[in-house]
Formats: C-alpha cells, sequence, structure tokens
C-alpha cells in the first residue's frame, strides 16, 4: 500500500488471484475488502532465518516491522506466528529497535512459544 503498510484480503481455495507489480499473486478483491493489520487475530509471517528468542529476519523491507508496530508495548492480538524450516535457526537475529518479535514459530519439527513480553 502507499503508506507502506501492509493490508490484508480474505482468500479461499480456488479464489482468483493476480499479480502484483512485484509479481506476487495476491487476492483479486476490490480494496474496499482489504483489512488493516489491527483487524487481525492471527498472521503468518514469512521470514529468512529466526532464534530461540523469537527474533525473526525478514525479507529485508520492514513490512511487518512497520504494520504491526502498533502492538509495540502491548500484548496479542493479533499473535505474529513464523513459518519456518528448523534449518532457519540461527544462533542470533541481532534486532534492530522497530523490529516486532514473533508470538511463536511453527517449523516441520517443532513449535516455539516465545516469551509474550510485548517489544518497546
Amino acid at each position: 500500500h502507499e503508506d507502506g503498510l501492509l493490508r490484508f484480503a480474505p482468500w479461499r481455495s480456488g479464489a482468483t488471484l493476480t499479480s502484483n507489480k512485484h509479481g506476487i499473486p495476491e487476492p483479486d478483491v476490490p480494496a474496499s475488502a482489504l483489512l488493516p493489520a489491527e483487524a487481525m487475530a492471527f498472521v503468518v509471517a514469512p521470514l529468512v532465518a529466526f532464534d530461540a528468542r523469537g527474533h525473526r529476519l525478514g525479507m529485508g523491507g520492514g513490512w511487518y516491522d512497520r504494520s504491526f508496530a502498533f502492538r509495540r508495548g502491548r500484548a496479542a492480538p493479533p499473535h505474529l506466528v513464523g513459518a519456518a524450516f528448523a534449518a532457519q535457526q540461527v544462533d542470533t537475529v541481532s534486532p534492530e529497535a522497530w523490529d516486532m518479535p514473533l508470538d511463536a514459530l511453527c517449523s516441520e519439527a517443532d513449535t516455539h512459544l516465545f516469551d509474550p513480553v510485548p517489544a518497546k
């Protein structure tokens, strides 16, 4: 979105997807159907790497961190859950002040629940 924040669209299996300007398939819905991050209860966050403290290394754009910054200093919802392979776990991700930690992470090997202390 033009303001640098993610919007979320409803989608069901078999529904039409169209490629956005970055070539990423998205649900083909009118703008009025898009939901802001504050309206979500549960969000699966993509990542490149994660550590045992719930810090994630994203794709470098800061989209999830900006979109969920309203959660800074307060607990879920929305619950931020990472989806990863166990091989993506690293010893330490050095978070920046703006990085939003995960509440949980699911991999093929395990489920991790992280300390619910909100980011400050």
